[in-house]
């Protein structure tokens, strides 16, 4: 439900953008061509062998898009960090904990879209991604048998989502997208993004 809220704003501003932005538009036919960095940022739901723990994701992205009429091809690179974590006291001694948390999320992939009207920009996109996942002990005692160990997990990304031009150089960008991983990690992200087009 948030994320649906979200979505709704971010269209909302599309729409209300001011009628001075039509004055500075793009050339017929090359409005989402261009470099484009956004920050974004949105809800992380990750699951792990049936356990399922939500958080926030943030990070940014960078990409490019060529544009061949109504067809937008593109290529983009993504760096987010996540909060979503689970912990649990574990069996080892009393009062410790167990902590798994998921780290740094690196995504390379493409993405192909279809101009709807003069300033929104349907796509779907894929690719390969590299998340990791971050393991933390607590004796909650001395100290003396806490560690924290991580490890890199390979997965492919998929998702879809709707770009709007909110301006010359003005980006806008609301997303779904899911990712499966090595070791049964799994998850779905929705998110929202602002930046700008070069």
């Amino acid at each position: 439900m948030r994320f649906l809220i979200a979505s709704a704003l971010v269209a909302t501003a599309a729409i209300a953008t001011p009628a001075f932005a039509q004055d500075t538009a793009a050339p017929e036919g090359k409005q989402f061509q261009g470099i484009k960095v956004l920050a974004l940022g949105g809800i992380d739901d990750v699951t792990n062998s049936g356990s399922d723990q939500a958080g926030a994701v943030f990070g940014g992205t960078i990409g490019y898009d060529h544009q061949s009429g109504k067809a937008v091809f593109g290529v983009e690179a993504e760096v987010n960090g996540s909060t979503t974590k689970d912990c649990a006291g574990s069996t080892i001694v009393a009062g410790d904990t167990l902590c798994v948390k998921a780290g740094r999320d690196l995504y390379a992939g493409a993405r192909v879209g279809y101009v709807i009207g003069e300033n929104a920009l349907f796509y779907v996109k894929g690719g390969y991604t590299n998340a990791r996942v971050n393991v933390t002990y607590d004796d909650g005692n001395t100290g003396a048998n806490n560690f924290k160990v991580g490890e890199n997990l390979d997965g492919w990304r998929a998702g879809a989502g709707f770009e709007f031009n909110a301006g010359k150089n003005i980006v806008l960008r609301t997303e779904y997208r899911y990712s499966n991983y090595e070791q049964d990690f799994t998850r779905h992200q929705g998110v929202v993004g602002v930046g700008f087009k070069f």
